[in-house]
């Protein structure tokens, strides 16, 4: 970005090839930064069947999606579905194994929920992966059997059984994929990505994917890659090639370790100290132990990795803590910036510690849009309403970066940033109001905070003079709008990326992409260019 200011400060820049787009008071802010999705599964769920609530409110709808998808394909081909939520289905419960046995009697069928934590598979899927009621699930995972029958659910690391025999995705659809969310992110506005678990579909090929992306200018978006680690894991390839934190570019470049500790609040398997309602004896699971967690997370970071661990429930999140004060203790890094992904059901004291550690959250504000009723049915209103507490991390000097954990939730941002504002579920309920945030505060979450905790503030994140001129106009000025407009009516006008128009609703800038100067919101006229 050449400059930024006042249209007077401006306007001696222009010249005969500028290229001027006037906002009509519509806001223009830096562009999104979404610190927590999974790109690259966000593209390949985009050519899957779409189950999520909107498409197949009911089990009827559902069925009816999968049965018609299966009268499509040939016999014995896979049907792979996502995006379903049990609770918010008219049965208020999980598919069947026979309910998907007769949609698609010749075909297996993969049913993958919302969270992505838990998997329905039907008969023919079973045999595939021979399954049967003789197998044990491993540890830290579901086998799920009624009356000693299998009832087709898979959670967890038990989901790797059926994982491991489906369809192999080839190298270019994985470029495919990183092409086709890269796209769908621009057209709202997001110009910066962590990809949340790089290696989790296909392995290493995944880095040669984005390589063979960005050399072929088919990588649409910045993207930091979350490297997938602990068991199954490339964090051991990516370091022999000297793929550590910080290597790549300003549109590649490697971030941080992934590693799991718990599962998600909606399936029951994310590790709190007090049980779920109705379920005394069920605390979630916890998919390593205190010991193993330690020795994966000293290691990391003794050879130089930023950690983003993903714990969602308080004894997860004490796990994690407990790990890195231990690694710090090993080699102290003041500015390392590790990260709990998710953090979701995080206590006051676990916050004050995260401060004394310096370690940041990276949430997902939208889930209490989208899941808070099924929050308050299984952990209560109480821990709902206390749940992602974007206020009480800001107030204790961290910086919570906004994301989606798509394809966990949609990608656009504007139910995000309803969910900071309003603290409302999808039913209407307030939750946790204490904790809401204004607009400025909010965008902030989705735009300087994702770049701190990607390491990349020097570079994006604010519109200031040397950063990069990444930019998203919003089809309103977001400062004056209700949370209401924002979530129902709400667009992205125009998207930049290093001053380069890359989506254009309203075709406002024609063809041509020379420099440009653009009206922006707070002040009153100002104004970018480059």
């Amino acid at each position: 970005m050449l400059a930024a200011g006042s249209d007077g400060e401006i306007e001696p820049l222009i010249g005969r090839a500028t290229r001027v787009i006037d906002l009509r008071g519509r806001l223009a802010s830096p562009g999104l930064y979404d610190a927590h999705l999974h790109l690259l599964p966000v593209g390949l769920a985009m050519a899957e069947l779409d189950v999520r609530p909107r498409q197949a409110p009911t089990l009827a709808a559902l069925l009816a999606k999968i049965r018609d998808s299966a009268a499509a394909a040939r016999p014995g081909a896979w049907v792979t579905a996502r995006g379903y939520d049990q609770s918010r289905l008219d049965v208020q419960r999980h598919p069947t194994r026979h309910e998907l046995d007769e949609a698609a009697p010749e075909n297996p069928v993969h049913l993958v929920r919302c969270c992505g934590h838990v998997s329905i598979v039907n008969s023919a899927a079973l045999r595939i992966a021979q399954v049967d009621e003789s197998t044990s699930a491993p540890a830290g995972g579901v086998i799920e059997k009624r009356d000693g029958r299998l009832t087709g659910l898979f959670a967890e690391s038990a989901r790797d059984r059926i994982r491991a025999v489906l369809p192999a995705v080839t190298d270019a659809d994985l470029v495919a994929a990183i092409e086709r969310a890269g796209r769908h992110c621009l057209s709202f506005g997001i110009t910066s990505v962590m990809d949340a678990a790089v290696g989790s579909k296909a392995g290493f090929r995944e880095i040669a994917a984005y390589r063979t992306a960005r050399a072929t200018g088919r990588l649409p978006v910045r993207v930091n890659q979350c490297l997938l680690g602990g068991p199954g894991g490339i964090v051991d390839r990516a370091y022999a090639e000297g793929l550590v934190t910080g290597a790549g570019d300003d549109r590649l470049s490697v971030g941080p370790v992934k590693i799991f500790t718990d599962g998600s609040a909606g399936a029951r398997t994310a590790a709190m100290s007090a049980p779920y309602l109705g379920e005394p004896a069920n605390q979630g699971l916890l998919c390593l132990a205190p010991q193993e967690l330690s020795a994966l997370v000293r290691d990391y970071h003794a050879r130089g990795y930023q950690l983003a661990i993903h714990a969602i429930g308080d004894r997860a999140i004490d796990q994690v803590l407990d790990a890195y004060a231990l690694a710090l203790d090993d080699a102290a890094d003041a500015d390392r910036r590790h990260r709990i992904e998710h953090c979701s059901f995080v206590r006051p004291d676990q916050i004050a510690r995260m401060a004394g550690l310096s370690v940041h959250p990276v949430p997902q504000p939208v889930f209490i849009h989208e899941y808070g009723e099924l929050y308050r049915a299984v952990v209560g209103a109480e821990r709902t309403a206390a749940s992602h507490p974007m206020r009480s991390w800001i107030e204790a000097g961290l910086r919570p970066a906004a994301s989606t954990d798509g394809p966990v939730s949609g990608i656009e941002p504007f139910p995000n940033l309803y969910a900071m504002l309003a603290r409302r579920s999808s039913a209407g309920t307030l939750l946790g109001a204490a904790q809401a945030l204004t607009m400025p505060e909010a965008l902030a979450a989705y735009t300087a905070h994702g770049a701190y905790v990607n390491r990349a503030e020097r570079h994006r994140g604010r519109l200031l003079p040397g950063l990069a001129a990444d930019v998203a106009v919003f089809s309103r000025d977001l400062l004056a709008a209700s949370p209401e407009e924002v979530l129902e009516d709400t667009l992205c006008d125009l998207t930049l990326l290093g001053g380069e128009i890359v989506h254009d609703r309203l075709g406002e800038a024609g063809a041509r992409v020379a420099p440009h100067q653009l009206r922006s919101m707070p002040s009153s006229r100002h104004a970018i260019a480059k």
